[in-house]
């Protein structure tokens, strides 16, 4: 299937407000990301952050070196045109994850439901791969799926499940998990969603 196509396509003819991942605030994830990476000049990328409101909570939080990456043109245009001016302080980068050219290191990989939709093993390594070349030793990786009694599909496509032991053993013993937390995400039709974050330290 062609990733992109599929995600333009969901960002162009639905209300952002309305899709079963919206959330008002990344509540979980600012909250870890604060507690274990609270330098604010720590370089932080979102992982498929389109039309994420993470970003906000960040700049709200005063962290300065941002940047979002996702497949989809038309989410990161949602997200610069909420931020008005302070889209400017951010590097939006549009790519698939599993190839995009990231030219540095960063202290914080953070990817809320992009993980879960990598159903073949070979994109989850070329994941993880994007990993390691890119989050600097005592960074962490923040990676958020659906729990496993979460739903087993995501915007009519398959996802995989995960609990944190399996999430960890997809990244190997060059990362060494933190901490686990689960949230009930509650979609704007109502419908609760069985969520698994997971943070890990590269050492």
């Amino acid at each position: 299937m062609d990733q992109k196509k599929h995600w333009e396509s969901i960002y162009r003819t639905k209300d952002v407000h309305a899709v079963s991942w919206f959330q008002p605030e990344a509540r979980e994830s600012i909250d870890l990301i604060t507690r274990f990476a609270p330098d604010r000049t720590a370089p932080i990328i979102d992982v498929g952050g389109g039309a994420s409101v993470l970003v906000d909570d960040l700049l709200s939080a005063g962290y300065t070196d941002l940047s979002v990456l996702d497949v989809s043109e038309t989410a990161l245009e949602i997200s610069r045109q909420r931020l008005g001016d302070k889209a400017a302080k951010v590097k939006w980068i549009a790519g698939d994850v599993r190839d995009a050219h990231l030219d540095r290191e960063y202290m914080v990989w953070h990817d809320r439901a992009v993980f879960h939709f990598l159903t073949d093993a070979a994109d989850r390594k070329a994941y993880v791969a994007q990993v390691e070349r890119t989050v600097r030793p005592g960074g962490y990786v923040l990676v958020a799926t659906f729990a496993e009694d979460g739903p087993a599909t995501c915007s009519g496509l398959p996802v995989v499940r995960y609990s944190a032991e399996s999430l960890h053993s997809e990244f190997g013993p060059a990362f060494r998990i933190v901490t686990s937390e689960h949230e009930d995400h509650h979609t704007p039709a109502g419908r609760a969603q069985s969520f698994l974050y997971c943070l890990c330290r590269r050492e």
